[in-house]
Order: C-alpha cells, then structure tokens, then sequence
C-alpha cells in the first residue's frame, strides 16, 4: 500500500484493479469475467468532427456562410425592366439564358482559374448590365449553385437600384478598408440561390485597387472551398474605363456584349485587344429580333402561336 496516497486503507491503484480485473487469467489466455461499470461513471468528452484537411494535414479553408438580412427583390422593377422573373413561366428569353448558361457552366466546369465571370461590353448603352442580371436571374434557378452578381461599374453602379434593394457598403468600401469585411457587405434576397455584391463607394483609384493583391484576397475569401458559388461581375464598357480590364485578370470567362446593328466591328475588335491575362472571351449578341428560325418559349405556351 502506497503509505502517500490520499486514498487510504484500500491498497494501491494496481491492488484495486487486481480486485475487478483477473490478470491472471488473461495471461493464461482465458477470458476474464465481465466487470461492472457503475453508471454514474463519467463518459470521455465527444470531440467535434474534424474538417477536411488539405495535402499537410491541416483543414481545407472554406468560404463563409452570408448570413445578412434578405431584401426582396422587386419583381415590378423586374417586369417594367423587361428582365426574366424567378418562377415565373418559359419565355424566349428565358430558354436564351439557359442555353447560354449551360453552356457557361461547362466551360467552368474544371476551369483553373475558378467560377467568375466578367460581363462587359465595349461602349455603354449596349445591354451589358441588362445580360447581367438576367444570367445571373437564371443561373440562380440552378440547384446545385450559389451566385453572387456583382455590381463593378464603379462610375455609375445601378444593380441594386435595378432589383429594388437597398444598397450599402461594397467591394470597393472592403478593398480600401481592411477592417470592413466584405461578407458584411453582401446582399441576401429573396431568391435563396442570389446575392448581390455592391459596388461601394466611388474612388479614384479603382483600378489600382482591383490590380492589388488584395483584390485576389477578397475574391478567394468568398469563394474557397466553394465550388458551387459563381460570381458575375458587372463591369464598366471597355472602352469608356480602365477597371473593366482589370477585372478580367480576375475572370474565368469574359462574356463581351454587342448591340446588333449598333456595336461597330472596330469597337469590338479594340474591346477584345483590352481582355488580356488569359481570360476566355465569349461574344453574345444582344438585341436581336428573329424573323424566321428559333422561336423558344411557345412549346411551352398554350399553343396560340404556331
């Protein structure tokens, strides 16, 4: 007996366990006798799931949750607008959108330089916020993905007004400021699948924020470890701002937006010079009125029109 143990009169930790446990026995390879655990005896604590751990052994980063209020969108606003309405019946349009968008999400798919798009045109007045929103409307109908639009037309920013949301800081307000968190400046709406990313306050020195090392920062901080979400930028024309053209550098894919019988041929042979850095350019041809050929949307109707 272990004459400094606190525990007296009942023999040392090894004599105890003699007492409820047969070693003897388990040495001669005979099964020892079941031993009563009381109930009150304190179970270990239960460790939390681990996250997945990335090559070295340590937890894969992941993008935040956006937990801020939701706004409604105004669906008025939206049909005064002309844009697509969520659940609302097949129209032309609409099946556009979605072959456009199939057609983006394949060339995402795998894509190394991650889920952005840019939407840009070459001069203003083209349609290019109009496409904007509307992708962004129907890429949001998809169940498997997250899309955050943008709103990078620093010099006249309009998609919230446009949705009829309150806007508030934005990503120029997080790249100028490192205290503000750019999580915090996301809109949430009403349709579960969009948020919408301000623009902030105006600066004269955007395009030099966009081309800092910050920029990628904030960008990787909404979308690590998220490969469902996409964000769709909607920039200032080309040829009006310098930002446009940096943010390609940020892009996947540059979808560059003409007017039909408007955009000049030399506009978008300049445009398409200014998106450099690798990113992948698709033109989409706005405005176009068919007279024969594809006419979606009346499969869907009630057949008046044939």
């Amino acid at each position: 007996m272990n004459q400094h143990s606190s525990i007296k009169g009942r023999g040392s930790l090894i004599e105890r366990a003699t007492e409820i446990y047969d070693f003897t026995a388990a040495l001669k390879g005979r099964a020892a006798p079941a031993v009563d655990v009381p109930a009150d005896l304190p179970l270990p604590p239960v460790e939390p799931p681990v996250p997945p751990a990335d090559a070295s052994g340590a937890p894969a980063p992941r993008a935040l949750d956006w937990t801020g209020p939701i706004q409604p969108i105004d669906r008025d606003a939206l049909i005064e607008g002309g844009f697509l309405l969520p659940d609302s019946p097949v129209t032309a349009m609409s099946e556009e959108f979605r072959l456009l968008k199939r057609d983006l999400l394949t060339q995402l798919r795998g894509n190394a330089r991650g889920n952005n798009i840019l939407v840009c045109s070459p001069n203003s007045g083209e349609g290019k916020s109009f496409c904007a929103i509307n992708l962004a409307l129907s890429l949001a109908a998809e169940k498997d993905h997250e899309i955050l639009l943008v709103d990078a037309d620093f010099g006249k920013p309009g998609i919230p007004a446009t949705l009829g949301l309150t806007a508030g800081p934005g990503l120029m307000d997080a790249l100028a400021d490192p205290l503000i968190a750019i999580e915090d400046c996301i809109i949430r709406t009403d349709v579960p699948s969009l948020a919408v990313l301000p623009a902030g306050a105006r600066s004269n020195n955007d395009t030099e924020y966009l081309a800092s090392a910050r920029t990628q920062q904030l960008l990787s901080r909404l979308t690590e470890g998220r490969p469902e979400r996409i964000l769709i930028f909607d920039s200032p024309p080309l040829l009006a701002a310098s930002p446009a053209a940096v943010l390609a550098s940020h892009a996947a894919i540059a979808l560059l937006v003409a007017q039909a019988d408007k955009t000049s041929e030399s506009a978008l042979r300049e445009a398409v010079g200014l998106l450099k850095g690798g990113v992948q350019v698709r033109l989409l041809l706005n405005a176009v009125r068919f007279t024969a050929g594809r006419r979606f949307g009346n499969y869907y109707g009630k057949g008046d029109e044939r």
